[in-house]
C-alpha cells in the first residue's frame, strides 16, 4: 500500500470533490480511499508513506490520439504549412522507410515522453502497420514502457505493405487485448473519408463490422468539413455511431453533423495545437461546437513531427483560443461571453479523455475503486509557487519538470522527477540511430 498524504488533492470526481489538504490511499493497482486524514484507515498502518506537502496529487492525464511511431522525427517539420504538406512528407515519403524496429523505437519514445509529462494513458493511432511485425513492435513498445496504452491499428496511407489490415486485428486482439495486466487495449483506427488514402481505411459498414465482431472501439481521424459531415450523417443513418466511436478533430462540421454526434453519444477528440498550428479545415478547435450540443471532448497531441508532446500545452492552447474567441465575439456588444474554465480543460484532459478512449470506468479520476493512475506535481517550484489554486496551477503553471511521481495501475513509472528504469543515454543512442537510418533510406 501507498499513502499519499498532506498535499492538495484534485480528484476530478464531482462526487468526491477536491481537498485543499488530503490523502490518497493506494492498494496494489487500485485507489482505496480519498479523504482529509486517512492515517486511521485500516490499510494505512502498513502503507508506504509518501509526503505530498506542497504538492498536488491529481489523476494521470489522458491522450486520446497520438501517432506515436513518428517520435524519432519529432519537430522535423516545425513550420509545416498544411495537412497536405504533412501527408506528403511524413506519410508519403518517410513512413514507407520504417522497419518494425523503427516502429518500436518511435512508439517507445512517445510513450516514455508521455509518462514523463504526466500522461498515464495514451491512444496510439498507429497508422503505419505495414506488416504484422510492425503492429507487434508498436504494441510491444507500449507493454515495455508500462503506460496504459490503447493500440489503434490502421494500415498505411501509401507505399508497399502486406494488406494484412484489418484482418490482422483478430490476431492482435487475441495476442494483446488486455495485455500487461490489462494495461493494453485495442481499437480499430480509420479515416473519415476516402479523400486522403482511398476507400480501404475509410470508416463504414465493413470496418464497423470488424470492430463489432471483436467488441472494440473505433477511432476515426481526419474528420474535417463538408465531406466528413456528410459521412457522419450516413453513419448515423446506418447505426454506425455511438459511445464506442471517437471522431478526431471534428473541425468545420455542419450543425446537422453535430446533432447526430450528440444524439448517438459519439465521443470527440480535439487536437488544439494541431488544428490551430497546422491549419486543419477552419483551424479552430471545435470546443464551442461540441459543448453547444452537450459533448465534452477529450484532448490529444497528434503529430510530434510538428507539435508539442505534452498535455499542458494542449490545455493552455484550448483554454486561450476559446476564451479569445468568446470575448472577441461579444466585443462591442452587451453580450456576456461564455468562457470555459481551467477546470473544464483539466476535465477534458482527464475524465473525458478516459471516456473517449473507452476507459471511463477504469481511469481518469481519483475515485475509490478505479485504477491508481495518478501524478504528484511539485507546487513549490519556481514556476508553481506559491500554491493558491490547485487546478489553476495544473493548467496554467505546471509543466513536465514539475511531475515528480507518476503511477500507472499503482506501479511507479516516474519517481523523484526521473523515469524509472530508463537508461537515457541508451535511449538517445537508439532513437538517433533509428532516425538516421530512416532518413538515409529516403535519401535525406
Amino acid at each position: 500500500m501507498m499513502l499519499f498524504t498532506g498535499g492538495a488533492v484534485v480528484t476530478m470526481d464531482p462526487t468526491v470533490g477536491d481537498l485543499a489538504r488530503g490523502d490518497v490511499l493506494v492498494d496494489g493497482d487500485r485507489i482505496v480511499a480519498v479523504g482529509t486524514d486517512l492515517t486511521s484507515h485500516p490499510g494505512a498502518a502498513t502503507a508506504e508513506i509518501v509526503d505530498t506537502t506542497d504538492r498536488i496529487v491529481a489523476p494521470g492525464l489522458v491522450d486520446t490520439h497520438r501517432h506515436a511511431w513518428q517520435a524519432q522525427l519529432r519537430r522535423s517539420i516545425p513550420d509545416v504549412g498544411d495537412l497536405g504538406a504533412y501527408v506528403t512528407s511524413t506519410l508519403g515519403r518517410i513512413a514507407p522507410a520504417y522497419s518494425p524496429h523503427d516502429m518500436y523505437v518511435g512508439t517507445r519514445l512517445a510513450a516514455l515522453t508521455a509518462l514523463d509529462a504526466g500522461i498515464t494513458t495514451m491512444l496510439d493511432f498507429s497508422h503505419n502497420s505495414r506488416t504484422a511485425a510492425h503492429s507487434d513492435a508498436a504494441v510491444q513498445a507500449l507493454l515495455d514502457t508500462g503506460i496504459r496504452g490503447v493500440h489503434a491499428s490502421m494500415g498505411p496511407h501509401f507505399g508497399d505493405w502486406d494488406r494484412q489490415w484489418p484482418a490482422d486485428l483478430g490476431r492482435l486482439h487475441t495476442a494483446y487485448h488486455g495485455g500487461g495486466g490489462g494495461l493494453v487495449t485495442l481499437r480499430l483506427a480509420a479515416l473519415a473519408t476516402d479523400e486522403i488514402a482511398g476507400p480501404r481505411p475509410a470508416y463504414g459498414r465493413e470496418l464497423a463490422a470488424v470492430a463489432r465482431d471483436l467488441d472494440i472501439g473505433v477511432s476515426i481521424d481526419a474528420v474535417f468539413g463538408a465531406a466528413s459531415s456528410a459521412a457522419i450523417l450516413r453513419w448515423a443513418d446506418d447505426g454506425l455511431l455511438g459511445p464506442q466511436v471517437t471522431l478526431i478533430h471534428a473541425t468545420g462540421l455542419s450543425a446537422d453533423a453535430w446533432r447526430a454526434i450528440a444524439d448517438t453519444g459519439t465521443t470527440v477528440s480535439l487536437a488544439p495545437t494541431s488544428d490551430a498550428q497546422i491549419g486543419l479545415e477552419t483551424a479552430v478547435p471545435a470546443v464551442d461546437e461540441a459543448l453547444a450540443v452537450g459533448v465534452r471532448p477529450g484532448l490529444s497531441i497528434d503529430v510530434e513531427v510538428a507539435l508539442a508532446s505534452d498535455m499542458f500545452t494542449q490545455m493552455r492552447t484550448l483554454h486561450t483560443i476559446q476564451r479569445m474567441r468568446a470575448v472577441n465575439a461579444a466585443y462591442g456588444t452587451d453580450a456576456v461571453p461564455e468562457r470555459i474554465t481551467t477546470r473544464d480543460v483539466l476535465d477534458f484532459a482527464t475524465r473525458q479523455g478516459a471516456r473517449t478512449n473507452g476507459l471511463g470506468e477504469v481511469t481518469g479520476s481519483l475515485t475509490p475503486g478505479r485504477q491508481a493512475d495518478l501524478i504528484v506535481v511539485d507546487a513549490a517550484a519556481v514556476n508553481t509557487m506559491p500554491l493558491n489554486d490547485a487546478v489553476g496551477t495544473l493548467v496554467l503553471g505546471a509543466d513536465a519538470r514539475n511531475i515528480e511521481t507518476v503511477l500507472v495501475a499503482g506501479r511507479v513509472r516516474k519517481a523523484a522527477g526521473e523515469l524509472v528504469g530508463v537508461d537515457l543515454a541508451q535511449l538517445r543512442a537508439e532513437v538517433t540511430a533509428s532516425r538516421d537510418a530512416i532518413l538515409a533510406a529516403v535519401g535525406v
